[in-house]
């Protein structure tokens, strides 16, 4: 780790030093930093200037302070768990998610009514203050540890239309395909994902650390004349999860001379 410069914030010039051990491989991930002792005498300066610098390089997620055991580099090693976002047609008119049983619910489903928001509004091609129902899920894969929160809502007027759905609303998404598929829904689905900095609720539900963006993921179901039937948004911990998806050609529509 290089000598810091003066004159200049103190703090930022020690995490800076950090910081270039770290991009550089001095420091590798999952290492533990020195102590701030060991800080305080390379650099020689007092413990709350050391103690601002790792403040500052948590904050950039550099580094995890695991309390009781010090501060470390952060792992920049490849994602825990892969989502598997294919749908498949399986016997019987039902469908089939592909590694969709992996996930264990930590708790019971909660069911409840709702309303469009500006951007759920705009999902389902609603307007605003539109009635849903809503079923929220906390999803666990026990081997990996890996926790992720699931919503599905549905717009009143298709579940009045859809007997299975009006009276359970909150059964399993491919459940819900298949209800509307009997129904005479011929489905296709959409799927948008970004990443976003977590609200506090989401970070300590899905025990995130410092510094660490979630992927928002959702899912519209798509129906007769390409109605959007369904909402469904997966938020999970970027630092944990990548998504994987089988893509197809679609074909090219024909184009019309003109005469």
């Amino acid at each position: 780790m290089t000598e810091i410069q003066r004159p200049g914030a103190l703090y930022q010039q020690v995490a800076a030093a950090i910081r270039e051990a770290i991009l550089t491989g001095e420091l590798t991930p999952e290492a533990p930093l020195p102590s701030e002792a060991q800080l305080m005498t390379r650099y020689g300066v007092s413990r709350p200037t050391v103690r601002n610098a790792i403040a500052a390089l948590r904050a950039e997620g550099l580094i995890d302070v695991r309390h009781g055991k010090g501060s470390f580099v952060r792992s920049d090693g490849h994602p825990v768990f892969t989502l598997d976002r294919r749908i498949q047609h399986a016997t019987g008119g039902k469908f089939v998610m592909p590694g969709g049983d992996v996930w264990d619910e930590a708790e019971e489903p909660s069911v409840h009514r709702t309303r469009t928001t500006k951007s759920t509004g705009r999902l389902l091609a609603l307007g605003a203050e539109e009635e849903l129902f809503g079923c929220d899920r906390l999803l666990t894969d026990t081997p990996t540890g890996t926790r992720a929160m699931h919503r599905t809502l549905i717009p009143f007027e298709v579940a009045e239309n859809v007997p299975a759905l009006a009276e359970e609303p909150g059964q399993q998404p491919p459940a819900a395909y298949s209800a509307l598929a009997k129904a005479g829904h011929k489905l296709w689905w959409s799927e948008t994902v970004r990443a976003r900095m977590p609200v506090p609720d989401e970070r300590a539900t899905l025990q995130l650390p410092d510094a660490t963006p979630i992927l928002h993921l959702s899912r519209i179901t798509h129906g007769t004349d390409d109605r959007p039937l369904i909402l469904e948004e997966l938020r999970i911990g970027a630092d944990r999860a990548e998504a994987a998806y089988r893509i197809t050609a679609d074909k090219q529509p024909t184009r019309r001379r003109q005469t």
